[in-house]
């Protein structure tokens, strides 16, 4: 069974959601959605990566930054785990507990259920959605990443894992217009699922319009932007917000948001991949912000 065939969407609080900048990055960024509930409240039992009480089933995760966090975060419940022999004498070696009966298998085993490009490093593991997180649960300090329909699961886990660089508080996304949260997002985000909480909404400017009021500055992303974002004066708690690659952000999600600022780059190149756009956003909140002493 491939990754495709295991669907598993961000399941968080809710509210919907283009992408950082207009572009601070180009490439194509398309995929399905689902939908959430109201109010920036995530709907019963469903977890930050996907399946919970609708059915969807667990989530599946593979390789060893994502396998090895999961067994190490207490808040995850592993339901399965398959190793091949190499792999589990690593674990044992690192004194890394399993958690649960693993099933050794040959390579050849978890490549069939992940298909052939699949780099599972002999782990896989079905482990159960970790709980979402609320709009109201956000601390008043630090950071938040807002996603505007960023669908390419390669840069959301690239993003999700600048996020824990940078001690994001959460990442916020769309509830559709989203990336499943397949093994190849978690793997991207090398073990980040298990680190940054995130909140799924199915209205993106209503939830911005909530971090407004709830304090947040938040500072949409975009090319077209009126000044620099190094030369906007930042305050904590900061909400940067980037839309999809070749859309940028969407209309009322620009016009929610407190400031629209750009990046400005030297060279010849002026925009970037959305997920080098967002580190680089991030290091410049986070600077300002005296996230870095």
């Amino acid at each position: 069974m491939s990754d495709k065939d295991r669907k598993q969407r961000f399941q968080h609080s809710p509210q919907k959601g283009r992408d950082s900048g207009r572009d601070q990055g180009r490439g194509p960024d398309k995929g399905p959605g689902r939908s959430g509930r109201d109010q920036g409240r995530r709907p019963p039992r469903r977890g930050r990566d996907g399946g919970g009480s609708g059915g969807d089933g667990p989530a599946i995760l593979y390789g060893w930054h994502p396998v090895t966090l999961a067994l190490a975060n207490p808040n995850r419940t592993i339901r399965k785990l398959w190793l091949t022999e190499n792999a589990a004498r690593r674990l044992a070696e690192e004194n890394i507990a399993t958690r649960v009966t693993p099933e050794l298998v040959r390579p050849d085993v978890i490549d069939r259920r992940l298909g052939p490009d699949a780099v599972h490093q002999g782990m896989l593991a079905e482990v159960e959605p970790l709980e979402g997180l609320d709009l109201d649960d956000l601390p008043q300090d630090g950071m938040v990443l807002v996603l505007d329909q960023i669908t390419d699961p390669h840069n959301v886990g690239a993003i999700l894992r600048s996020a824990a660089a940078f001690k994001v508080n959460a990442v916020i996304t769309t509830a559709r217009h989203s990336p499943e949260a397949t093994g190849v997002l978690a793997k991207s985000a090398s073990g980040a699922l298990e680190l940054v909480p995130i909140v799924a909404v199915p209205n993106l400017a209503r939830a911005l319009t909530q971090l407004n009021d709830q304090g947040f500055m938040t500072v949409g992303l975009d090319s077209e932007g009126a000044e620099n974002i190094s030369a906007v004066p930042l305050s904590a708690p900061l909400a940067l917000v980037l839309g999809a690659e070749g859309q940028g952000l969407r209309r009322l999600t620009r016009e929610t948001c407190n400031v629209v600022a750009r990046l400005d780059m030297p060279g010849e190149i002026k925009s970037l991949n959305v997920s080098n756009a967002a580190v680089l956003a991030l290091y410049i909140g986070a600077s300002k912000l005296g996230l870095m002493n």
